[in-house]
């Protein structure tokens, strides 16, 4: 990935798994990184090492992404710390919760899936968009879920995830005028401790022996998908989502 040293992005959720994947490897090819976490805060201290110790630069940024306040608090500290152009923002931030069916869905579940999966992403496009400028790319996070309806319980979070594609490819229209791409990202089973909490050992088995690949994938191959999708080569990509899944399921 061809990026000069002045490029900024922004990383939602950048401190652990996918996200400290991606925090990785943008500062390893030259970005000044802002990454957020909510609760991770000595995981977000072992990326910011990482990064560090490979000779890159970053700050970790403490803030819910489903509060105002605190998405305008993560890009006044970019702002601060790099200047006000931001180059490339990267939402993955989210989560499942956890899984309920239907019959056990409550309204507050419901909303709060809906918040961490897709308000988070609405606030943070809305809050940098000031700071965007011709050529910048922002990589909203979605998931098979979106295309198959998720596992068992997974309802809302699949809904979440779905509506996530209906806002980037929206976003890609109102944005690409103004020389700003907009793409989205959908992992399948990936091997990171979203699937260790919440997917059962049993489970995870069998979905890698129905994947044509035979295993799961790995968050930094998902973070090298990101990279592409904010570099120049894929500068005709645009209101897209890429599946990463391993043959698992075709859109």
């Amino acid at each position: 990935m061809n990026a000069p040293a002045t490029k900024v992005a922004i990383v939602t959720g950048g401190a652990r798994d996918i996200g400290r994947a991606v925090s990785i490897k943008l500062a390893a090819a030259g970005f000044k990184v802002c990454f957020n976490y909510l609760s991770s805060a000595e995981q977000a201290n072992e990326t910011l090492a990482l990064i560090k110790a490979a000779g890159g630069d970053a700050i970790a940024v403490q803030g819910d992404m489903t509060q105002s306040a605190d998405v305008q608090k993560l890009i006044a500290t970019a702002v601060a710390t790099y200047g006000a152009q931001i180059d490339y923002v990267v939402n993955v931030a989210g989560g499942i919760l956890g899984r309920k069916p239907l019959a056990d869905l409550d309204e507050a579940f419901w909303d709060a899936v809906i918040d961490v999966n897709l308000k988070s992403v609405y606030l943070v496009c809305r809050a940098v968009l000031p700071h965007l400028v011709a050529g910048s790319a922002i990589v909203n996070f979605s998931s098979q879920a979106a295309r198959d309806g998720g596992g068992g319980g997974a309802l809302a979070y699949a809904a979440s995830k779905g509506a996530v594609l209906t806002l980037t490819r929206g976003l890609a229209k109102e944005l690409g005028p103004k020389g700003i791409r907009v793409n989205a990202v959908s992992p399948g089973m990936i091997n990171t401790g979203f699937h260790d909490t919440f997917t059962k050992p049993e489970i995870r088995v069998n979905v890698a022996a129905a994947t044509p690949l035979k295993r799961e994938g790995q968050a930094s191959e998902v973070a090298d998908l990101v990279a592409y999708l904010l570099s120049d080569g894929a500068s005709f990509i645009n209101g897209e989502s890429v599946e990463i899944n391993g043959g698992s399921f075709f859109a």
